[in-house]
């Protein structure tokens, strides 16, 4: 069976978060960064709910790119960050080790930049035998074109474009599956801008639920 069509699962997916670090954002012109962040957090909290094994990595930190945005090590605070000099994370034996022991083949990539971390990163993984899938719109580069033509060479070389929420929907899969459902419905009503908040206006207009709105910590009527 060929690999790409087989749904990813919690069961056999790991991801791979690099370098979400502010002087990389900093480069980032693709995409309006606000919403960069906001995809890359909507992520973190997805694999944190289906516990699917998440890596983070950072790049000269203290040298160069600062500090992982404090949004991801919200989600992940036990989590050790991989520091790394290379561009390239498959480069560091401490990247290919982690991400050898979860025992996973289905390889998500969300970072920056598109154009070097990501590309790099994927090309080396797959040499190893892993399947790749990049999470677009959770990814930065250096200008429009640098992104996209790194997502075409990616694709043309067999790796998966996939969008942060496509890969929530496809862990979730069956609405039936109530213990994630609940997590999964904040995700969306928090990152999923229409259809957060059509979620909203279902749960209060039709399902007659109150609003979830505070102020002051009192709920507005």
């Amino acid at each position: 069976m060929n690999k790409k069509i087989e749904l990813l699962t919690p069961q056999n997916s790991v991801l791979l978060m690099i370098d979400y670090q502010p002087q990389m954002a900093f480069g980032v012109v693709n995409i309006d960064r606000q919403l960069l962040k906001n995809n890359a957090t909507a992520l973190a909290k997805s694999a944190k709910l289906f516990q699917v094994p998440t890596i983070l990595t950072s790049v000269e930190t203290e040298s160069f790119s600062g500090y992982i945005f404090p949004e991801l090590l919200n989600v992940f605070p036990k989590n050790e960050i991989i520091e790394r000099t290379s561009m390239n994370s498959w480069d560091s034996q401490s990247v290919r080790k982690a991400v050898e022991a979860t025992g996973r083949k289905k390889l998500i990539l969300a970072g920056l930049w598109t154009e070097v971390c990501i590309n790099m990163c994927a090309f080396s993984a797959m040499q190893d035998d892993y399947e790749l899938y990049v999470v677009e719109d959770a990814c930065g580069g250096t200008s429009d074109t640098a992104h996209t033509t790194s997502m075409a060479r990616m694709q043309q070389a067999g790796v998966v474009p996939v969008c942060w929420q496509q890969v929530l929907l496809e862990w979730q899969r069956d609405w039936a599956r109530k213990e994630s459902y609940d997590g999964v419905m904040q995700i969306v009503k928090d990152h999923s801008g229409a259809y957060g908040m059509g979620v909203d206006y279902a749960y209060t207009m039709i399902h007659k639920q109150k609003p979830r709105s505070e102020w002051n910590g009192k709920m507005v009527k």
